[in-house]
């Protein structure tokens, strides 16, 4: 029983005492350059505008200068977005940014 505690012991200790040497250490690589052609168009890039109204704090998405997306978050509440899903302007709201994609839940057994 003893040579088992001690092995147990033994088996937790030392991989520890062996990672805090500052021997094992390895700097970490540079990231490798992006592929040719993949060069990022900062228009392209989402802006993010916050507006405070009244109580209510307003996050404005814009790609390219165009609005298409809101989420407003109330003093007091859930934030909820407007989101323009076709691209004309007209915004829908939802309640969060679950697109409708869930697993099923259905019930195999009960008793």
């Amino acid at each position: 029983m003893r040579n088992l505690l001690a092995t147990l012991l033994l088996s937790i200790v030392l991989p520890v005492a062996a990672a805090d040497r500052p021997g094992n250490l390895q700097p970490v690589p540079e990231p490798p350059p992006p592929p040719p052609g993949f060069d990022l168009d900062p228009a392209l890039e989402p802006q993010v505008t916050i507006i405070k109204r009244g109580t209510d704090t307003v996050e404005e998405y814009r790609v390219g200068g165009k609005l298409y997306m809101l989420k407003v978050t109330p003093a007091h509440g859930i934030p909820y977005y407007l989101i323009d899903e076709k691209g004309d302007g007209r915004m829908t709201r939802q309640d969060s940014l679950d697109f409708g994609v869930r697993p099923p839940l259905w019930v195999i057994h009960s008793w």
